[in-house]
């Protein structure tokens, strides 16, 4: 097996940071250059929902237009990466990517962009309730992706 180019999928975790570092220590074991990916999901502001008890709209936004939050929200991205590639990526060819929509749907998407041999992600481990409400990124990876996924587990 060659493993050339790896994708390492990132968030604001202690699960991400952990995958990222068992990540990057592949991509100097086998000499490969990796993508670093850093998915911002969509927010959805309800349109100005009343209060229960007084009827009177309430503005869900917090003062902030929808402009201004994706700002926001590509500028933590970017933060995100640049943290990343500082602790880890050292003497590494590091591509980064921000890609926009469903966490899953981008890591496979930058994948094929990146022509990656290995997707690595870190998982949360999570079960029964809070999986069923939040769903499991790293199942419909491993589900749908036509580039081998390796997940590394989180441990204390």
């Amino acid at each position: 097996m060659k493993v050339s180019k790896i994708i390492i999928g990132i968030d604001d975790s202690p699960y991400a940071r952990n995958a990222a570092a068992y990540g990057f220590d592949l991509a100097r074991t086998y000499k490969a250059s990796v993508g670093l990916v850093h998915i911002v999901e969509p927010v959805i502001i309800p349109p100005n929902p009343a209060d229960n008890l007084t009827g009177i709209p309430m503005d869900s936004t917090m003062g902030i237009q929808e402009a201004e939050l994706n700002d926001i929200q590509t500028t933590q991205s970017q933060m995100i990466i640049e943290r990343t590639i500082k602790e880890f990526g050292e003497g590494l060819e590091v591509t980064a990517f921000t890609q926009y929509g469903l966490t899953s749907d981008g890591i496979i998407d930058c994948g094929k962009e990146f022509k990656a041999d290995l997707i690595v992600v870190g998982t949360h481990r999570r079960s029964g309730f809070d999986r069923l409400i939040s769903g499991n990124i790293v199942e419909v990876l491993v589900r749908h992706s036509s580039i081998p996924v390796l997940v590394v587990p989180f441990t204390e």
